[in-house]
């Protein structure tokens, strides 16, 4: 999900800062502060940040950016795949689990 951006007068940004930071941080949300004559700056959390340095980092090598690609596209097939509701007598039968017929009272004696 790509984040909503927004920009905002440098001197707005300044006026309202606290509250500015507040939606940024809350919201994930990348703001661009105009200045004028100056480049402009964004403002973004230092989460969000640390999450666009992460992935640049793993995307960095070809090799691992193919297997992450790889492994995205397999779990898209496995969410559109139907998977059928299973009773958990089945799911114990088909991992070969064997279960205790005893119940469980939450009473260790």
């Amino acid at each position: 999900m790509i984040p909503a951006t927004n920009s905002i007068a440098y001197t707005n940004a300044r006026n309202g800062l606290a509250s500015l930071l507040d939606r940024v941080s809350k919201n994930s949300e990348i703001v661009i502060i105009n200045r004028r004559n100056k480049p402009d700056v964004a403002l973004i959390s230092k989460e969000e940040l640390d999450s666009l340095l992460e992935t640049v980092y793993l995307l960095r090598s070809p090799k691992n950016a193919q297997e992450l690609f790889k492994a995205i596209d397999e779990s898209k097939q496995m969410d559109d795949a139907a998977i059928e509701p299973q009773s958990v007598k089945d799911l114990c039968d088909d991992l070969g689990i064997v279960r205790d017929k005893t119940p469980k009272l939450g009473l260790d004696t």
